[in-house]
């Protein structure tokens, strides 16, 4: 389909939101002074992504909207992971500034060598690097999502990610989809970039809903069940029974509450006898 408003206006809200993920997230950890929970690693995996993906969407004509969306996404992921060096080891602003400045030149330099080499290329007929950079691209952007998955295997919870932050990065990556769709011609190597880390924060959603959602129905549905079960009556058989208060040190195995108390020795038995 080749109508390019629906294009630009797709590819911008898929830009927006992969810079509203970020942008929070950098004021929260200027705000707060550190950066606990995040992973150094999927930043610097994200920043390298946008590299690949910015030569593709480029050399590819797509619309301003998604050339301009991968120099959004490396330029942010590089000032959260500068972030994490700063407040996680505790480096100098200046070491800070040394590491970044070179990385972002460098990312800078072969983006731009790439472009001009591959236009180049395609004019000549040469496909293979475009589908390079396709590649590329979306493992990149997968392994920053992996990231994710690895950390779900080893600790067996999801505690720890923000699902806000899930959700508008799978919303960019659908509004970037469905953006490439409305080109003049079909990109598939464009749709399976985005689509394969969408598929990947499906899957995270799916984890999120197996540690989370369904200990709490089932917290629910025990709730419930405990209320009914205490709202039966229960029959007393005389008033002198249940007049009487009997403490001793061997708790019942039915007790609802337990306190550190029967962890104490040494002391003496109390009767309370009814009057």
């Amino acid at each position: 389909m080749d109508l390019p408003a629906a294009a630009n206006v797709l590819g911008t809200l898929g830009a927006v939101c992969w810079s509203v993920q970020l942008i929070p997230q950098i004021a929260i950890n200027y705000l707060r002074h550190h950066a606990t929970g995040l992973q150094p690693s999927m930043m610097m995996l994200w920043a390298w992504a946008g590299v690949p993906l910015g030569v593709y969407n480029i050399v590819s004509d797509f619309n301003i909207a998604l050339r301009i969306q991968p120099q959004i996404l490396t330029v942010l992921s590089l000032v959260t992971w500068i972030q994490c060096c700063y407040y996680q080891r505790s480096w100098t602003v200046a070491r800070s500034l040394v590491a970044v400045i070179p990385i972002a030149v460098l990312m800078a330099g072969i983006q731009a060598g790439l472009i001009v080499g591959l236009r180049i290329l395609k004019a000549r007929g040469i496909e293979w690097p475009m589908t390079l950079m396709a590649v590329l691209s979306a493992v990149l952007l997968a392994a920053g999502v992996l990231r994710h998955y690895w950390d779900i295997w080893v600790h067996r919870t999801v505690r720890g990610i923000s699902f806000i932050f899930v959700a508008i990065d799978a919303a960019g990556d659908v509004f970037s989809l469905v953006s490439i769709l409305f080109q003049p011609t079909l990109d598939f190597l464009g749709i399976a970039i985005y689509a394969t880390e969408f598929t990947l924060w499906c899957g995270i959603f799916i984890c999120g809903a197996y540690y989370r959602l369904l200990p709490w129905i089932k917290k629910k549905l025990s709730g419930r069940s405990r209320d009914t079960t205490e709202e039966e009556p229960t029959s007393i058989p005389d008033e002198h029974a249940a007049m009487s208060i009997m403490l001793h040190d061997n708790p019942s195995s039915t007790s609802v509450f337990r306190t550190a108390s029967r962890e104490l020795t040494g002391l003496r038995p109390r009767t309370v006898i009814a009057l």
